[in-house]
């Protein structure tokens, strides 16, 4: 006899990436949390390619709690936001809520979430109440907060902040998009009808260090400024008019001054420095029309976004009337 796919109320997606340290009191901390909210659930957790002893944690853990937990497996490192849909894909509850691996945000606070998305909000942003981050990671955050709301148009307080929850139409539209580089809130917060945020606690990390890098922390907000909006290509266009505006009225001004009064030598640096500006906005300018046209390539090249390599999981059950306790599966994803 065939047996449908459990369908849990609530599935929390965890993105793991070299979180050996503290896997296990992530899971001390979590199960609990979620048995007491007295309603069905699944943690997906996605190995991201960790080359420490994650994996084999995860599956440890899989064993133990089979029957509300499953383990999707990447066959290499494709980044946070790839792992959260790879979850997305896999995640069959009604309200899905994102986790981080390293407790910064309590599980605790999963409740609140559900609670606000069953008062029909379907897309439940989180606001940390005292981030425990280094102070130059706290500023830089705010200054790129401020300036993407300008730019995009997309009003999330706390982007940083992966604790989210979502409606599951908000999930199965993310699910139809297909591409290459995103930034999952921003992307989930256009489809929302009814978005809103909360305030939760933050905490020091359990174990480990912040995978996020300065480099990574730059290259996620491009990622999220260039694929949400044209504003910085509109305003290099608006900056090259007025340029070309500036350097005319500066070559009328230089032409009148030498009929008038005579050449200057010490006139010569100043060219120089208006130069060198104009060839820094251009060589910035090319950057960035560049980040757009590599974004192109990316999509246009339509290989895998990720390649799962297994899925850790309970079985549906066979037409004999058998279930197996493990299945697994490679696919990949595009």
């Amino acid at each position: 006899m065939h047996r449908e796919p459990f369908t849990p109320e609530l599935s929390i997606v965890i993105p793991v990436y070299n979180e050996e340290a503290g896997l296990a009191a992530l899971f001390a901390r979590l199960y609990p949390a979620l048995d007491v909210l007295e309603l069905s659930y699944e943690v997906v957790f996605v190995n991201d390619g960790s080359r420490d002893d994650s994996v084999s944690i995860l599956a440890e853990q899989f064993r133990m709690r089979s029957d509300v937990t499953r383990v999707v497996l990447f066959n290499g490192n494709y980044g946070q936001h790839m792992a959260i849909l790879a979850g997305f894909e896999a995640a069959r509850g009604e309200i899905i809520v994102t986790l981080d691996a390293d407790l910064q945000n309590p599980p605790e606070e999963i409740g609140n979430l559900v609670m606000k998305v069953r008062e029909g909000y379907d897309y439940v942003g989180s606001i940390r109440r005292k981030r425990q981050d280094v102070a130059w990671r706290t500023y830089a955050s705010k200054l790129m907060n401020s300036l993407r709301e300008r730019i995009t148009n997309i009003k999330i307080t706390d982007q940083g902040n992966m604790l989210r929850a979502y409606g599951r139409n908000v999930i199965d539209l993310v699910n139809r998009c297909a591409e290459v580089n995103t930034f999952v809130p921003a992307l989930a917060y256009r489809f929302a009808r009814n978005p809103t945020e909360i305030i939760v606690e933050h905490e020091e990390r359990a174990a480990g260090d912040s995978k996020y890098s300065l480099y990574s922390l730059i290259r996620l907000n491009f990622d999220l400024v260039t694929g949400f909006s044209l504003v910085p290509l509109q305003f290099f266009s608006m900056m090259g008019m007025l340029m070309s505006l500036a350097s005319a009225i500066l070559v009328a001004v230089l032409v009148l001054r030498r009929l008038f009064w005579g050449a200057e030598a010490e006139g010569l640096f100043t060219l120089f420095a208006i130069s060198f500006f104009f060839m820094g906005m251009i060589l910035f300018g090319i950057g960035l029309l560049g980040e757009y046209v590599g974004r192109i390539y990316q999509q246009v090249r339509a290989r895998p976004r990720y390649v799962v390599q297994a899925i850790l999981e309970q079985a549906s059950a066979s037409k004999d009337g058998n279930v197996a306790g493990v299945e697994r599966r490679t696919v990949g994803r595009h």
